[in-house]
């Protein structure tokens, strides 16, 4: 017997993807329904590949009595207004907005780095997913955390514009195609030319100069993997759809050698490391887009620092870095706590 869900946000580009994921791994869903708000009601959506289509509701009108795991992809505001009330109902939201992320009563998780914490979801009965970019860097730091002890980290994002949403894409395509032709290509959806540029300038500023995106990575990442270890990162904007990279300096307490970081990475749940010493012999966001793996390349010892490493860190942010992790965080959930009677 499988579970009833509800994805929120279905006509999205992280909504769409979690429907095609859960088609991908076959969750066991006996039935699916997908709402959004009142403009796409009526509209339909996919399923992944299976050919099944559905269509989509009205999230305003919904009533989520009897259903078991809702999806959230629907943004902080109306994830305010809807996740209390899905819960309430007995459906466990696991939610893809920051709402929730730093509420002490709701457990951040990324399966293969903190699937303990899931323990604690009974409390508002809501799962908050992290931020596609803190995502993707705890896995890769996890297994080194677990070897010899993180102090520091050091990271600079390349983040692609469908963290941004449909909007941010359809920017870069039309500055794209207007450049080429020599017609003007005016910012809209970012503060600045995006197509053959970077900005470095994500979410809003804070008092203290950093963005809230930086923010996020800074406080993720204590929560999820240590609140002892110290994070600064300065996160970049640059003109690639799907994929989001980082170059990560790490300093650890232990010692850690280059080769020691790439045996524990080789054995690492959600990692993929591609590290040759040679042209291409590394990944870029090209090759992540659709895969579930965070690929490691480039890992290297930091001389400047003691037990310090540098690493180069890629995947697909739609995915890991967002319905993914929610669909994983779907499957920890049945399998420890929701599992349904034969």
């Amino acid at each position: 017997m499988g579970y009833r869900v509800v994805v929120a946000g279905a006509t999205g580009n992280v909504g769409r993807e979690m429907l095609n994921i859960l088609a991908e791994r076959e969750f066991p869903a006996d039935e699916i329904a997908v709402v959004a708000s009142s403009r796409s009601t009526g509209d339909m959506v996919d399923f992944g590949e299976t050919g099944k289509q559905l269509k989509i509701q009205n999230i305003e009108h919904f009533d989520p009595e009897g259903w078991d795991i809702a999806l959230f992809a629907i943004g902080s505001e109306a994830t305010k207004i809807h996740a209390p009330r899905f819960a309430a109902a007995g459906c466990t939201v696991i939610d893809n907005s920051s709402l929730y992320r730093m509420d002490p009563d709701v457990p951040l998780i990324v399966p293969e780095v903190n699937p303990e914490a899931i323990e604690g979801y009974r409390r508002k009965n809501i799962i908050a997913n992290p931020n596609c970019s803190t995502a993707q860097m705890v896995v890769a730091l996890k297994p080194l955390h677990d070897a010899a002890k993180i102090k520091r980290v050091v990271v600079a994002t390349y983040q692609s514009v469908s963290g941004a949403g449909k909007a941010g894409m359809d920017e870069l395509f039309e500055q794209s195609r207007n450049i080429f032709v020599g017609d003007q290509a005016e910012p809209k959806k970012f503060t600045k030319q995006i197509a053959f540029n970077v900005i470095p300038h994500i979410d809003s500023f804070l008092d203290d100069g950093s963005t809230k995106e930086e923010w996020k990575m800074v406080v993720e990442t204590k929560k999820i993997l240590d609140p002892k270890i110290k994070v600064t990162a300065t996160c970049v904007r640059v003109p690639v759809f799907v994929g989001h990279s980082e170059a990560i300096n790490v300093e650890f307490e232990d010692e850690i050698s280059a080769a020691d970081a790439k045996r524990i990475l080789r054995e690492a749940p959600g990692v993929m490391l591609v590290d040759k010493h040679e042209d291409g012999g590394y990944v870029t966001p090209v090759e992540c887009v659709g895969e579930y793996a965070t690929f490691i390349s480039r890992v290297r010892e930091d001389p400047t620092v003691d037990n310090g490493l540098s690493l180069w860190c890629v995947s697909d942010n739609l995915r890991k870095g967002a319905a993914l992790n929610a669909v994983q965080i779907a499957e920890l959930l049945g399998r420890r706590h929701l599992q349904k009677a034969a």
